[in-house]
C-alpha cells in the first residue's frame, strides 16, 4: 500500500469507524440504563416479596397466646386453667406466692401442655400436678418432644403465663381490668433458621446482566 493509500485510508476511513464505535456505545450505554433499570426494579420487587414472607413469619412466631393464670390473693396462689370442654378451672396450691413459683409444661404433639405447678422449696414430683395425664411423661412416646417452665415470686393480684408460637414462655401481671383469654393447649411451630439476612441493599449491574437480557438468556 503507497503512502497516498495510507493516508487516504486514515482520513476517510478511520474516523468512520470512529463514528460507528461512539454509536455503537452509546447505544449500549442508552439500552444498558433501560435494561438496568428493568432488573433493578424487578430485584426491588424481589426484596419486598421477602420482606413480606419475613415479617409474616416474624409476627405470628411473636404472636402471644394466654395458657394459664396465677392468682395471688390474700397471700394465697391459685392456678387458673382452660379445659378443653372450654370450662375455666381454678386449682389451689398450698405454694407461698412471695418465694419462686414454678409452672412446668410439657410439649406433646406439638401442643404446650400445662403440667405442673410447685415452688422452690418443693421437689418437682411433689408438685401439684394439673394434668394427670402428665404426672409422669414418657419421654420416649411419639408426640413427646420436651418439657418448659417458667418461674418467678409472685406479688398480690393475677399473673398470665404466655407462649409465642416459637414456644417460648413469658410471665407478667396483669394491669386492673385486663383480661385475658386462656386456651388449654396452644400449638407450638417449628419455624425454620433464617440463616441469612434479606438482601439490604440491590447487586450492581454488570455488563454481563445486559448481555443477557439484549440476548434474551436466562439469569444466572
Amino acid at each position: 500500500m503507497s503512502l497516498r493509500s495510507t493516508l487516504k485510508f486514515f482520513t476517510t476511513t478511520l474516523p468512520l469507524l470512529a463514528v460507528v464505535v461512539l454509536l455503537l456505545a452509546g447505544g449500549y450505554y442508552f439500552l444498558s440504563y433501560r435494561i438496568a433499570a428493568d432488573i433493578y426494579r424487578e430485584r426491588l420487587k424481589e426484596v419486598v416479596r421477602q420482606r413480606d414472607e419475613l415479617r409474616l413469619l416474624y409476627n405470628e412466631a411473636v404472636r402471644r397466646t394466654a395458657v394459664t393464670e396465677l392468682i395471688v390473693a390474700e397471700g394465697k396462689l391459685s392456678v387458673a386453667i382452660r379445659m378443653l370442654d372450654g370450662a375455666e378451672k381454678i386449682i389451689p396450691t398450698p405454694f407461698d406466692p412471695s418465694g419462686e413459683i414454678y409452672v412446668d409444661f410439657a410439649v406433646r404433639d406439638n401442643r404446650l401442655w400445662i403440667r405442673r405447678i410447685f415452688d422452690a422449696r418443693t421437689p418437682p414430683l411433689q408438685g401439684i400436678v394439673i394434668d394427670p395425664e402428665l404426672g409422669k411423661v414418657d419421654w420416649d412416646a411419639p408426640g413427646h418432644a420436651y418439657g418448659k417452665a417458667v418461674y418467678r415470686s409472685l406479688s398480690q393480684g393475677r399473673w398470665v403465663v404466655t407462649v409465642t408460637g416459637d414456644g417460648s414462655l413469658g410471665l407478667a401481671k396483669r394491669l386492673e381490668g385486663e383480661s385475658a383469654d386462656l386456651v388449654p393447649a396452644p400449638a407450638v411451630k417449628d419455624y425454620p433458621q433464617i440463616e441469612q439476612e434479606i438482601q439490604g441493599e440491590l447487586e450492581t449491574i454488570s455488563p454481563l446482566d445486559v448481555l443477557e437480557r439484549m440476548l434474551h438468556l436466562p439469569s444466572r
